[in-house]
């Protein structure tokens, strides 16, 4: 192997001196490269971590903030419901009291055209007159009609009735006449001469016994205008005998749906037994009557008296 010589030398080393200076730069700045990539990375890592705090806490304060307000509304909204209810228990309260003074507002109403309604009305339409009241000579019943000439028995003059009774009388009639009932008008509106004349007539032929089937003056109920004496065709006039006819009967069952009741029924105790003599005193107290089995006369004038504002109705 040969000898390196000393002019050889003289080149190795300056070579290795520069590569020796070369390594140790590249080192330096390397590693000064690396730090700084190091500090670079620590920085960052320091941002993300301060931005993550930051962004944590925001959160954490956004969450309970939103917690609060939750909280809060909850809170508003409980009051809130309470409140409601105090206001929905003030609201029925007050419509009970409304519903109240309208209650009041119509009974008063009520009783006021009630009032109204009797004040127009003859008070003396539902009073007991056969022996018991006194109807004086100058009461003429108010509202005075004729009744239809085909309503009334053949050969009679014209009768009356009262105006706001006549189309129960008509529709009685009308209603027997479908059930093959033919009813006549024999006597119906009477003053009180025409009673007095009447009752003479009668004294005059039997004397006193006329005080057993016909009224004085001032004490019969055709004087109201709200009563007739009512036959058929066949029998034809104010006979006991028309108790036997299906006429009788019809009116038996049927007057009362109609508001006609028989004053004087068998055994009572002002007259002698009258079949054919009907009165009208609406469809409301005649039903009660037929309902109890009573007759007119039973039942209290107090007791009538309750009957008299409905009697058109």
């Amino acid at each position: 192997m040969p000898v390196a010589t000393p002019r050889l030398y003289r080149f190795i080393w300056p070579l290795v001196t520069l590569v020796l200076l070369c390594t140790t730069l590249y080192l330096i700045f390397y590693t000064r490269g690396q730090d700084a990539t190091m500090v670079a990375l620590h920085n960052e890592r320091n941002t993300l971590t301060n931005e993550l705090a930051s962004t944590t806490a925001a959160v954490l304060l956004e969450r309970d903030t939103a917690s609060t307000t939750i909280h809060e509304l909850s809170s508003r909204l409980s009051l809130t419901e309470e409140e409601l209810s105090v206001i929905e228990d003030d609201l029925h309260d007050e419509k009970n009291r409304n519903e109240d003074f309208e209650d009041q507002i119509k009974e008063i109403s009520g009783t006021v055209g009630i009032l109204d309604k009797l004040s127009k009305t003859d008070e003396e339409l539902l009073q007991k007159y056969s022996k018991v009241y006194f109807l004086n000579e100058n009461y003429i019943p108010s509202d005075i009609k004729p009744i239809d000439s085909t309503y009334v028995l053949a050969g009679r003059k014209s009768q009356f009735f009262h105006g706001d009774a006549l189309p129960y009388l008509e529709e009685m009639i009308e209603d027997a006449a479908d059930d093959d009932i033919t009813l006549k008008v024999l006597s119906a509106y009477r003053s009180f001469n025409e009673q007095a004349q009447l009752k003479g007539a009668y004294t005059q032929t039997y004397g006193s016994g006329a005080n057993t089937f016909s009224a004085d003056q001032g004490y019969s109920e055709h004087q109201l205008g709200t009563t007739l004496d009512l036959s058929d065709p066949v029998t034809a006039g104010t006979y006991v005998t028309f108790k036997n006819t299906t006429a009788y009967k019809w009116m038996q069952a049927n007057a009362y749906k109609h508001g006609f009741i028989l004053s004087y029924p068998e055994a009572n105790r002002f007259y002698v037994f009258e079949p054919w003599h009907w009165r009208f005193v609406g469809t409301g107290l005649a039903t009660d009557l037929h309902k109890a089995g009573d007759s007119y006369y039973d039942w209290e004038q107090r007791k009538i008296d309750t009957y008299l504002v409905s009697i058109f109705d």
